[in-house]
Parts: structure tokens; C-alpha cells; sequence
């Protein structure tokens, strides 16, 4: 899951960012409207955790400007302003969702999932490949009853192989699924992760093999 974090306070941006990220969770950090607007152009997220409160305006006033470019990704308000009549104005702009600060991680994260199964928003909850059963919820893969021991980057790099098991993936979408737009990545980084889960994968029996594409992408797929 790719997720879109829209405030302007950097302790909190940070805290949400690193509590989403334990969880295997992407968070593209937007400031501003006029960051969000940049972000939400350039990229497909799952979901838009959007404050009201930003230094260029409110909040809600992203959600018109994104359907009318067509795009329809589930937005959680997520604000200060708790009162019924902010509620209430939140969602008649089109908000998915609406959580008051302050907040549990635990509840947003639920309420993340929550709009993430929504029809236009499913995903699956377990793939299966080979022998490789892997976990979308909680992020588990294993082979039989064993566990593999899988680092947040390998995690995501699988899971992006996975929902497009047997075709050849473009880097380009790796990168997108495996990176988030401030993290610092060095030219190989991308690579290195692959090749330490096309490892893991061959020492678990997993009766699968990543192959690559020099220069265009890689592709998961059975020994």
C-alpha cells in the first residue's frame, strides 16, 4: 500500500510516517496543497491521509481538484477539527473517511485498511506462487511452515512481483512501489534488494526464481 501523507507539521508527518512504515506501508510526505497536488499527479496511491490545516489552504479543497483529474483514491481527513459540523463538511466534499486528532496508530491503521477494501480499492489477501504463500495483512511469507526472514524493502519488492506474477515487471514500477519519493537511493539499491530476495526465495525451496531483464525490469516466476 502506497499512502499519501498531506500535513505540515514535521513531528507529526514523521511520527505517522515511521509508524506507517513498520507496517510495511509506503508514505509519500506533501507539506502543502500545492506539494499534494504535485504528488497526487505523479503517482497512483492507495490512499490519501490528507490534513485540513496546511499553510496554503484547507485540505478539503484537494479532494474536488482530484476528481475532477479523475482520480478516485479514498481520502481519510485526518484533523484538529473534531466538532460534527467539520465532520460533516469533510465528507460532503467528498471524503472517504474522517479521523479527529488526537488519535491512536492503532485506529488509523485500521481505518486504512478499512477503505483499502473497498471495492474499487480490493486487494488481495493472500497470493500464492509456487510453494510461496504470502500474506498481504500482515505481510507474511512463507513456505510450508516456515517463515522467511524478509526486510520491509524485500517485502514490497514481492509483493509488487507477485500482483504481476508471470509478467516481466519495468523498473519503473518497482522503484514506485518500493521507494517513496523523499528516500535518498543510491544507483543499485533497487538491485540489491532483488538479489537478496531471489536468495532467500532459492534457500527457502520456494520452487520460484526472479529473472531480470538487463536495463527494463524483472520477472517472478516458477523454477
Amino acid at each position: 500500500m502506497r499512502v499519501l501523507l498531506v500535513e505540515d507539521e514535521p513531528e507529526m508527518a514523521s511520527a505517522l510516517s515511521d509508524a506507517l512504515a513498520r507496517h510495511n506501508i509506503l508514505v509519500d510526505h506533501a507539506a502543502n496543497l500545492a506539494q499534494a497536488s504535485a504528488a497526487a499527479a505523479s503517482c497512483a496511491y492507495s490512499i490519501v491521509v490528507l490534513d485540513r490545516q496546511l499553510p496554503d489552504g484547507d485540505g478539503l479543497s484537494l479532494i474536488p481538484e482530484l476528481r475532477a483529474a479523475k482520480n478516485t483514491v479514498p481520502v481519510l481527513v485526518l484533523t484538529a477539527r473534531g466538532e460534527l459540523s467539520d465532520k460533516v463538511a469533510g465528507l460532503d466534499h467528498g471524503a472517504d473517511d474522517y479521523l479527529a486528532k488526537p488519535f491512536a496508530v492503532e485506529e488509523l491503521l485500521a481505518r486504512l485498511r478499512a477503505l483499502a477494501r473497498r471495492p474499487a480499492q480490493v486487494e488481495r489477501d493472500v497470493f500464492t506462487a509456487g510453494l510461496l504463500v504470502y500474506e498481504h495483512v500482515s505481510s507474511e511469507a512463507r513456505v510450508g511452515e516456515k517463515v522467511l526472514d524478509l526486510t520491509r524493502r524485500e517485502i514490497l519488492v514481492l509483493e509488487a512481483l507477485l500482483r504481476r506474477y508471470g509478467r516481466m515487471v519495468p523498473r519503473a514500477l518497482l522503484m514506485e512501489a518500493v521507494f517513496a519519493l523523499d528516500d535518498e537511493v543510491q544507483p543499485n539499491a533497487l538491485d540489491t534488494h532483488v538479489s537478496r530476495l531471489r536468495r532467500k526465495l532459492v534457500d527457502a525451496g520456494s520452487g520460484l526464481v526472479i529473472s531480470s531483464v538487463r536495463g527494463v525490469g524483472y520477472l517472478l516466476r516458477e523454477a
